[in-house]
């Protein structure tokens, strides 16, 4: 199993990125991590003969903004998105003129679900929990085969993000505050925030992304972050746009 990706900026595209989107490629199906302008890369590496399903943690626009570029992509099943409770409308809205290709002029056909708390998709469970963020955000949480992945961002620290990352081999989580900035209105992680999570989920990896491209304007402030986590740590590493690892 491969994790890929492919936008790893938070707020905004620029030199260091695009928006957040992270694929997973698994022997069964394709499942793609929130849709900012990095899922624009996901055709590089997707197999279109395998089912794909796409899990948004919340509707801000660096999150979902790529589903712009969904028309481009030749799915040879139905594409399954998946919502936060309660905004099936909202996206069901963003995914119409004016705005994009309404989801019926796809050349494929795609199904918009909320995500429920316990949900099975190909073989994988998935797990949900509320976040702490600005709007409806959830985290997820992947078994896929003997390999768990966890997936919180946006989100301040909260026992739900912990929950879901107990035990993972990939806790996957945000970045993006600098190191000691605090937002209470607009919440998010800074290094230690996330790395401290991870030890005290006991996880086996960490990585950081959906970097603020605001706070973090060049990857070396990301190695910067980096340094910080490691302290708390060891095993994190900062994501980059086209960085893979194998779990």
């Amino acid at each position: 199993m491969k994790i890929i990706f492919l936008g790893t900026n938070g707020w905004f595209d620029s030199d260091t990125g695009n928006t957040v989107s992270t694929l997973v490629k698994t022997a069964g199906c394709n499942i793609i991590l929130d849709a900012g302008f990095g899922i624009s890369r996901a055709d590089r590496f997707l197999d279109f003969e395998k089912p794909t399903f796409i899990f948004l943690s919340h509707l801000h626009l660096d999150h979902i903004a790529g589903l712009h570029s969904l028309v481009k992509f030749p799915f040879a099943h139905p594409l399954l998105l998946f919502v936060p409770p309660g905004e099936k409308e909202a996206i069901s809205f963003f995914m119409a003129q004016p705005f994009t290709i309404p989801s019926k002029g796809l050349p494929f056909a795609m199904d918009i679900r909320a995500s429920a708390s316990r949900f099975s998709c190909a073989g994988v469970r998935v797990v949900t929990r509320r976040l702490v963020h600005s709007s409806t955000c959830i985290g997820y949480r992947f078994q896929i085969g003997a390999k768990t992945i966890a997936y919180c961002t946006d989100t301040g620290v909260c026992a739900n993000a912990l929950r879901l990352a107990e035990g993972a081999d990939v806790l996957i989580t945000e970045c993006a505050l600098r190191q000691g900035q605090d937002d209470e209105g607009w919440p998010h992680l800074d290094p230690t925030h996330a790395a401290t999570m991870a030890k005290e989920a006991k996880v086996k990896r960490l990585i950081l992304t959906h970097f603020d491209a605001h706070n973090y304007q060049t990857l070396k402030e990301r190695k910067t972050a980096q340094k910080y986590a490691r302290k708390v740590f060891p095993a994190t590493i900062a994501a980059f746009d086209g960085m893979e690892i194998s779990v």
